[in-house]
């Protein structure tokens, strides 16, 4: 069976060894028809710590690795070197 995998922002890297991942979703109403935007947030592995605010990452499903926890860094797609 294929993993999942999503790309996605880092909106946080302050805890040890996971980052938050944003991913946003578009889809259209099945009535009104207009075009809505979901954003749905990741925790996700980072052992080496290679990721930081503001890059987008590509994500990968693993077996659980706390409670909330069951994604894991790929790769660092692009790198934004312009926060902190």
């Amino acid at each position: 069976m294929t993993k999942k995998q999503r790309i996605g922002v880092v909106i946080s890297d302050k805890a040890s060894k996971t980052i938050t991942v944003a991913i946003k979703i578009r889809h259209q109403h099945p009535k009104y028809l207009k075009t809505l935007t979901k954003t749905k947030k990741y925790l996700v592995h980072d052992e080496k710590r290679v990721a930081k605010i503001g890059d987008i990452v590509l994500i990968e499903e693993t077996a659980p690795i706390s409670k909330r926890k069951c994604w894991a860094i790929k790769e660092v797609l692009i790198s934004y070197e312009g926060l902190s």
